[in-house]
Formats: C-alpha cells, sequence, structure tokens
C-alpha cells in the first residue's frame, strides 16, 4: 500500500515522438534519475521503436530493423518507460494538461515535450504524388521503395541534401541506374560551399551517381505505374 501511495504521488510526462531526438531524451532523463521521480509516457507514430532514421541505407546493405534500432533489450521497460506505438498524438488540452491519442487514448500530464521531429517535404510539382514517387525517411518509405525497384532499372532523387544522398546509396544498393537532381548550383548547399559541394560530386560520380545540379524540376511525368520523365525549367 505504501509503495502504491508513493507511486501515484510521481509527477507524469508524456512524450510526443519516438524518434532519435525522442529516444535521446529519454536517455539523458534515465541518466539524470528523472524516472524515479515522473511517470513516463511516450507516443509514437510508427509500429517499432526508435531507430537511427540517418542510416536508413544501411537497410538495403543488409542491415535489419533490430541493427539499426536504438533501443537495445529492455531499455525502457527496466526504466518503467510506458510505450505506446502506432499512437500519434493528436490533440493536446492545454488546459486540462491532457494528451489525446490517435487510437483515442487519454493521457494526464504535468509536463509534456514535443518530440515529433520533421516530416519529408514534398515540393508542389505536378505528378510528384504519382505512381512510382516516394518519400524516404521511414521503414515503410524503404520497403514500399524495395518493391517497387525490382522492376525498374533507374531511380532519381530529387534533393541533393544529406537524406537525399542517403537516398542515393540506397538506390546504388538496389542496382539501380542511380541520378540526383538538386536545384542548388551544388550539393549539400545548406552545409558547403561551391568547392565542398564539387568535391562531393565528383566522389559520388566515382561511385556510380549521376549528379544533375542547377536543375529545376517542374513537372514529374508518369506513363502507367512508372514515372517517364522529369521536366526541368526550360528542358527534360
Amino acid at each position: 500500500v505504501f509503495w502504491q501511495m508513493m507511486h501515484t504521488k510521481r509527477k507524469e510526462l508524456v512524450v510526443c515522438g519516438n524518434g532519435m531526438v525522442g529516444h535521446q531524451l529519454l536517455e539523458c532523463l534515465i541518466a539524470e534519475g528523472t524516472h524515479k521521480t515522473y511517470n513516463i509516457t511516450v507516443l509514437g507514430e510508427e509500429p517499432r521503436l526508435a531507430y537511427n532514421r540517418m542510416a536508413l541505407s544501411e537497410y538495403f546493405e543488409g542491415k535489419s530493423e533490430y541493427d539499426l534500432s536504438l533501443v537495445k533489450g529492455l531499455f525502457y521497460e527496466e526504466a518503467g518507460i510506458k510505450v505506446f506505438t502506432r499512437q500519434l498524438a493528436t490533440h493536446i488540452d492545454l488546459h486540462n494538461q491532457t494528451v489525446t491519442s490517435s487510437k483515442g487514448q487519454v493521457l494526464k500530464y504535468d509536463k509534456c515535450v514535443l518530440a515529433t521531429g520533421s516530416y519529408p517535404f514534398v515540393p508542389p510539382i505536378p505528378g510528384a504524388r504519382g505512381p512510382g514517387c516516394f518519400v524516404y525517411r521511414t521503414f515503410e518509405d524503404l520497403k514500399a521503395i524495395e518493391a517497387f525497384a525490382k522492376r525498374c532499372k533507374t531511380g532519381v532523387v530529387i534533393g541533393g541534401g544529406l537524406l537525399g544522398l542517403e537516398a542515393s546509396q540506397a538506390l546504388l544498393n538496389m542496382g539501380l541506374e542511380t541520378h540526383v537532381v538538386e536545384y542548388a548550383q551544388h550539393l549539400m548547399a545548406a552545409q558547403l560551399d561551391e568547392t565542398g559541394g564539387g568535391i562531393l560530386s565528383r566522389h559520388l560520380q566515382k561511385m556510380g551517381v549521376n549528379v544533375h545540379c542547377s536543375k529545376r524540376t517542374v513537372e514529374i511525368v508518369s506513363a502507367g505505374t512508372k514515372v517517364q520523365k522529369l521536366v526541368f525549367g526550360g528542358e527534360e
């Protein structure tokens, strides 16, 4: 009875998101002993626990979901952390301090952390939502790409940033003729100057990636269930 009374006096902490940042937060909280004074509950949209999203291309090199997982063994269970997968936070009631999940579960909180991360930006290009077009962010995305690629010879990545280059590596690993199309004058424009971007481009070309910079994609043309061509500003 005494243990139950002590347990009920704990405060409630709800973490919305179980990606890389959300997991890092939980590691820090456990290291600091916060899990001993808070009941910690986590909502995660995906069907699995946190994994290394930046190493997704290694999945096509033979790494499994377990290999890329950031949560080993009973890490959460041993810390008393409850995790609800396949549930994202859909509503936060600031007045009553509750979080409602996509499955209708209502969680009371004393503190709430939003660690929902980013989402794959799809530019408003005609045809970008058509057959043969994918985003590259989750295991479900990878599995869809892998299944579709079995009947393809060529793959194109629109976007020459860090994740786009990861995607190009994945296409190479699947044996596809690989192209990267970038609007800026060089790859990874947010991180590198023109000289660094040029060095990176030459390195990728040696690996077998065809790099196309200063290309503004204005349309993606599909034929049947596949992409037929990309149309650039003033050219194809």
